[in-house]
């Protein structure tokens, strides 16, 4: 008996002690913080963006996006709309790429992104459009501003102008290089489809492309190498352009565009709380669109269209009209087939023919959606027939 005693004495001293050696190290692990907790107060929790916009260039056509009205500061986007007044001027043979431009004072004190123009120095105008378009220099922004209008606020206003002429009915301009306000001023304001909107004019003019695709270019006689502010170029082969833009409380802004081919697409990020998070999204959403289009050749400029048309009057008897213009559209690649063009001609047409008279009409639609209608026109003259050939066939004498 004595002996069983002394064993339960035993098992219970034992289990005794081992609770107590395992008390302290549950108390340790308690005091751990939890890795995810501590994730959660990163950069994570922040939105990639306050706006984006996905568009085809030649179409317009969105193809994706959010809250692509949303009026925002566009900070050195702003440079853009100054750039398409100049390539416009240029283009109306007002003024040209060799005039020069005497820097004043104004121009000299802007701050932020500079190229540290001096008054009185004399730059062409060329000079000073790379300065802006790859440095983001204000101040060469602001000497060009008043070379094009006579003055900072006279170019806004000209900017403004501009906006409302191509409907772009979220911006309001109030400075020419997109500069934070000073005090009491008020900021520039626009929408990722407005600058969409604003791209797409400017990819007229391949000067525009060839600067903002320089990843880096001398001024001032190669003693100052400006550097592109726009990371993604040489990251994504296939993009070209067109311009960052950054301060505090706009964020992280970029007017991207890529290509491949014929097909161009523009990419429009606006508000991103690091360039980073704009970036990779603007590379994220042209790998992903990039490869599903192409831009597809739909009807050829005078194309025959496959359809007679009898000629009641004329001296021939039956003709075929041309297509008046030619007519591409960018297509997935997996839908060419949903194109589906609609001939709509009259059967007779009386009188003398005119070459390039309008005989009738193609429609094209893609997925039912009509996305071109074209003029089908004569190809040539054809003079209307004598009295006599005309009684004839009125008989059924004469074809």
């Amino acid at each position: 008996m004595k002996r069983w005693i002394i064993v339960l004495v035993l098992l219970l001293f034992a289990v005794t002690a081992a609770h107590a050696r395992s008390a302290p190290q549950k108390k340790a692990r308690a005091k751990k913080p939890a890795p995810q907790a501590q994730a959660k107060d990163s950069t994570e929790q922040e939105e990639p963006y306050q706006a984006y916009v996905v568009v085809e260039a030649s179409t317009g056509k969105v193809l994706e996006g959010a809250n692509t009205h949303l009026r925002w500061p566009p900070a050195s986007i702003t440079k853009l709309m100054l750039s398409l007044l100049v390539m416009e001027k240029i283009s109306a043979n007002e003024i040209k790429l060799s005039d020069e431009i005497t820097v004043s004072q104004n121009a000299m004190k802007m701050g932020g992104s500079q190229v540290f123009l001096k008054e009185g120095e004399t730059f062409t105008l060329e000079e000073l459009m790379k300065a802006m378009l790859i440095a983001s220099a204000n101040d060469a922004a602001y000497a060009v501003a008043e070379f094009i209008a006579g003055s900072k606020d006279k170019c806004v206003d000209l900017m403004n102008e501009k906006a409302g002429a191509l409907q772009m009915s979220d911006t309001e301009f109030r400075s020419v290089h997109g500069l934070p306000p000073s005090p009491g001023q008020e900021e520039d304001l626009t929408s990722a489809e407005d600058l969409a909107t604003l791209a797409r004019h400017l990819l007229k003019h391949r000067k525009l492309i060839e600067w903002t695709s320089a990843r880096s270019e001398p001024f001032r006689d190669n003693s100052l190498i400006m550097q592109n502010h726009n990371k993604l170029l040489g990251r994504v082969p296939s993009l070209d352009g067109l311009k960052t833009g950054y301060y505090r409380k706009a964020g992280y802004n970029i007017v991207a565009t890529a290509r491949k081919g014929d097909f161009r697409l523009i990419v429009v990020v606006m508000g991103s709380p690091t360039a980073k998070i704009r970036d990779d999204l603007v590379e994220e959403k042209v790998r992903k669109h990039l490869p599903l289009y192409e831009m597809v050749s739909i009807v050829k400029k005078g194309e025959t269209i496959d359809r007679e048309i009898v000629l009641t009057e004329a001296t021939q008897r039956k003709m075929k009209g041309v297509a008046s213009e030619g007519f591409s559209y960018p297509l997935p690649i997996k839908k060419k087939s949903a194109v589906k063009k609609e001939i709509l001609l009259p059967e007779k047409i009386g009188g003398a023919i005119k070459q390039g008279q309008k005989l009738g009409e193609l429609v094209v639609r893609f997925e039912e959606e009509v996305i071109a209608k074209l003029d089908i026109i004569a190809p040539a003259d054809i003079p209307k027939a004598g009295f006599f050939t005309r009684l004839l066939r009125r008989f059924g004498i004469r074809s």
